[in-house]
């Protein structure tokens, strides 16, 4: 992305403050792994805005979906699997089944394209369009942050609704929960999350390392753009907005109560003290 088009971009955007991007360091990774064919390699450059993009939300718009293209829908899924085993039991032997836990690769690329055809909408349209504009406007700073830094983002998932929820594996919100834009979330135009990893790699490790990199800068910096992990490594992808209720629920809030529970006992310690400081020694009475 030139120079130009991004102060282009930048002046038609509303700005209520400065913000300073901050610099991350270059990160290292191994290089030991065999290359993964679905993946671009190396460092990811920065993506490009049209030079006919004139008007802020779709400039916005066409850079997030970029993004979101550059990224592969790829996961890796907890599947049981019912095997049969032998085991020595009393000096007998018996098979018995027993279920295990495999890690299997996930290639969930249909998904997104599957709900909007369900929903009668062209896939940008969908995954982008669906969000939340103020939130996209967060998005698009911390993303553009975080290509300048090195760090190659990309974003794997938008906007779900309802129908798209219920295609969603492992653990997730209930059908019609997700902050994504499940109908009790408001649906359509109000998706609050969206999904973030690294691109940067030649391999599925190297790219999981880079990930990690991505959401330590997101921990570090994220609030200066706007947005947060509600989860943290209970679901690192997943960012929102640090002012919106996910967010409250899930880390504002209980850090909240947790502080005020520690002034509490601090509070209850210090009576404790000053009580056992002021009360008068006690003096046993010899009966005579």
């Amino acid at each position: 992305m030139s120079v130009t088009d991004l102060a282009t971009i930048d002046a038609a955007l509303p700005d209520p403050h400065a913000v300073q991007r901050p610099e991350t360091p270059s990160v290292q990774v191994a290089s030991t792994n065999t290359p993964d064919p679905v993946q671009d390699k190396g460092a990811v450059s920065s993506v490009e805005t049209p030079d006919d993009c004139l008007v802020a939300e779709i400039c916005i718009d066409r850079y997030l979906w970029s993004v979101y293209e550059r990224a592969p829908k790829i996961d890796t899924i907890k599947v049981p699997e019912r095997i049969k085993v032998i085991i020595k039991k009393k000096d007998k032997t018996r098979t018995v089944t027993k279920t295990v836990i495999k890690l299997v690769d996930e290639d969930f690329t249909w998904k997104d394209p599957k709900a909007a055809q369900k929903a009668g909408m062209p896939l940008m349209k969908y995954v982008i369009g669906g969000m939340d504009r103020s939130f996209k406007l967060k998005l698009y700073r911390a993303l553009r942050a975080m290509d300048e830094a090195g760090l190659s983002p990309g974003i794997t998932s938008g906007f779900r609704d309802d129908y798209r929820q219920s295609l969603a594996s492992g653990n997730k919100a209930a059908t019609d929960s997700s902050y994504h834009g499940g109908s009790r979330r408001g649906g359509y135009g109000h998706g609050l999350a969206a999904d973030l990893v690294s691109v940067k790699g030649e391999t599925r490790a190297e790219r999981w390392i880079s990930s990690e990199n991505l959401w330590k800068w997101i921990d570090a910096h994220g609030k200066e753009f706007g947005i947060g992990r509600p989860y943290l490594d209970r679901d690192p992808p997943h960012v929102g907005p640090i002012d919106g209720k996910e967010y409250a629920d899930k880390r504002g809030l209980r850090s909240a109560e947790r502080a005020g529970l520690e002034t509490n006992r601090r509070h209850r310690s210090a009576v404790r003290d000053d009580h056992s400081r002021t009360k008068p020694a006690s003096s046993k009475v010899r009966s005579i």
